[in-house]
């Protein structure tokens, strides 16, 4: 599933297909992974950040198409928690967290190079010789699907076309529920033609694609012999103890996610779901999620942790938004706020969910308005929630 639509800003100065020149390697502010959210994390300090998480979820209920909301904030040690909810939705919600499953994927297919079973440069279309991929990445009249590596889908420079945005989109927030396999993915991007060709501009060049995690996730079951339910269950979950975090559909005595909603509209897609198996089809909970956020960037289930998944950042989608291995950066310039944002790195999901680090605050954040109408609100309001962080810390 795409992540964000442009959260009503533009640059008509800046080509969103242009890398940023910096890397994360080359961040100063990245903070440090094994300190708190706080310095002196007193009572009074948890309670007036509790206190300003549920004032931003109550007024972010109170905009249109809004049912709910749920709010963790933990700190990178994990001794700050706090975690508010507003509307229909509760703490303790299992939520679909759509792309955010990306991070997953990437998590695995990274542990899996860690490991000697799979390289960065080996091609696609010798990892997965059951799929019919002949003809999938043509542009401009030259067939590149040979070209087509592991790093390609990763870092989203594959050029391929999103399968998500040719036709599904619009019949599941219809209420159209559907199964699609892993081919089936692979033939609507075939129709819908590549945008460029593998590794495009020097591999600075990146388009997102739900269609390039579909295929890592088939790569990861090739080269694990098993499913990818398993190789998360695995590899993710039980080492990090995320007993609540599962791929819907798989396991028939895990609870139900709360239903998501395409504006006032219920929607009961269980066989979508289901479907989205590497590109967004985990479920998990606040208390889950902000815990796979700090294994995730501190290199726990991968050697290198953010650094490793961040060679370089490509701008997608739009221009404060820019890609790594599986992992987002959401970066506003300086003129866009009255006071400077920090830098967040995670991901986003179209059911307005969210996860990022926020390393200049020592702080992991995690949420889901739970709704597939103007799946760009997180980018509202992550802004807000690090400016009363800021706040909180400073004392003000």
């Amino acid at each position: 599933m795409p992540n964000t639509t442009n959260p009503n800003t533009t640059d008509p100065n800046t080509d969103p297909n242009i890398s940023d020149p910096n890397t994360a390697a080359d961040n100063d502010d990245a903070g440090d992974p094994s300190t708190g959210c706080f310095d002196d994390a007193d009572g009074a300090s948890v309670a007036q950040l509790r206190a300003e998480m549920q004032r931003l979820a109550d007024g972010a209920v109170r905009g249109r198409r809004t049912h709910g909301l749920s709010l963790g904030v933990q700190s990178d040690d994990g001794a700050t928690n706090v975690q508010v909810a507003a509307g229909d939705a509760a703490t303790d919600d299992n939520y679909a967290i759509a792309s955010i499953t990306k991070m997953f994927t990437a998590a695995l297919v990274l542990g899996l190079v860690d490991d000697g079973r799979l390289r960065l440069d080996d091609r696609v279309i010798d990892l997965l010789p059951e799929l019919d991929l002949a003809g999938l990445h043509r542009h401009d009249g030259v067939d590149h699907t040979a070209e087509l590596a592991v790093h390609h889908l990763l870092h989203q420079t594959s050029g391929l076309a999103d399968y998500w945005n040719g036709g599904i989109e619009k019949q599941l927030t219809r209420g159209d529920d559907r199964a699609y396999s892993v081919q089936d993915t692979i033939d609507i991007a075939r129709d819908n033609g590549a945008e460029f060709a593998p590794g495009d501009r020097g591999g600075r060049r990146s388009s997102y694609s739900d269609t390039n995690y579909q295929l890592l996730a088939a790569i990861v079951e090739e080269a694990t012999g098993g499913s990818y339910a398993d190789a998360v269950s695995a590899r993710i979950t039980e080492p990090l103890g995320l007993t609540e975090t599962y791929l819907f559909g798989v396991g028939g005595h895990r609870p139900a996610p709360v239903v998501l909603r395409q504006g006032k509209q219920s929607l009961s897609i269980p066989l979508a779901l289901a479907s989205e198996r590497g590109a967004g089809a985990v479920v998990s909970t606040l208390d889950d999620q902000l815990r796979f956020s700090r294994a995730w960037h501190r290199g726990e289930l991968f050697e290198g942790g953010t650094r490793r998944a961040t060679p370089h950042w490509n701008r997608v989608v739009f221009f404060a938004l820019a890609y790594g291995h599986g992992v987002m950066r959401y970066k506003l310039p300086r003129w866009m706020s009255r006071r400077p944002v920090p830098e967040m790195v995670g991901h986003s999901g179209t059911t307005g969910s969210f996860l990022f680090h926020i390393p200049a605050l020592r702080c992991h954040v995690a949420g889901t308005f739970n709704q597939f109408a103007e799946p760009a609100r997180p980018f509202r309001l992550l802004p807000r929630i690090a400016s009363e962080i800021a706040a909180v810390q400073q004392g003000r």
